[in-house]
């Protein structure tokens, strides 16, 4: 199998050469096939069966196969594709109130276009990027687009998808917001203030106790002192 990555309109040829080791077959049938469709334009030379192809639009992309059957049968697979549009593996983590920053590339190759997205469940929902106290969306080079979500809430927090459009067709990358409360980092420090109020509380408690116990023993030894008298 072979990608073949294509961004703009473009005449290409594809080839199935036969190796060496398989020289002995004979009476080979040759197909090429785009899908279940069979394309009869054939060019042979010596071990060597090619299609001359024009891809004007998305319709001609997809994957191209060439069969060769005869004594074994002998495959090859040519995929053509859009370019890749990177996103970003991790999570990007921000805090309730911050600015994320969002980076999409499509290294190598310049979309025409690019369009922001979130999705909730199935539904896709557009980034309206008029809303600038909201969204800042600028391209910042030839192939990498940026997005800045201002003012985080925790409706913010989701999966977003930045599709690039190329003359051939669309590719998209992933992104994925965590937002956090403002508590969060606080969490560990908060629970070892508890912590140390618990002890103090403890320790109190027990001075009260003994302190308490004294004046009762004191108390008790007096009473028998007038007690003897």
């Amino acid at each position: 199998q072979k990608n073949i990555t294509l961004d703009h309109a473009i005449g290409i040829e594809l080839s199935c050469r036969l190796d060496n080791k398989y020289s002995h077959l004979e009476s080979l049938q040759v197909t090429w096939k785009r899908g279940n469709e069979t394309i009869r334009h054939i060019n042979k030379t010596e071990n060597s069966w090619s299609i001359q192809l024009r891809i004007t639009d998305e319709s001609k992309m997809g994957s191209y196969s060439c069969t060769l059957k005869g004594e074994e049968e002998i495959s090859a697979i040519f995929h053509l594709q859009v370019p890749k549009t990177e996103g970003k593996e991790k999570p990007i983590v921000g805090y309730e109130g911050d600015t994320a920053v969002m980076i999409c590339n499509s290294f190598g190759y310049t979309p025409i276009a690019w369009t922001w997205y979130m999705t909730n469940g199935s539904e896709r929902i557009a980034i309206n990027d008029t809303l600038t106290d909201k969204y800042a969306i600028n391209r910042i080079s030839a192939n990498a687009t940026c997005m800045k979500i201002l003012k985080l809430t925790k409706e913010d927090d989701g999966v977003y998808w930045c599709e690039a459009a190329f003359e051939l067709g669309k590719s998209k990358g992933k992104l994925k917001l965590k937002v956090l409360s403002l508590m969060v980092p606080l969490k560990p420090f908060l629970a070892i203030v508890a912590e140390v109020v618990i002890l103090v509380t403890i320790i109190f408690l027990y001075e009260l106790y003994s302190t308490k116990k004294e004046k009762c023993a004191e108390a008790e030894k007096e009473f028998d002192q007038i007690k003897q008298l």
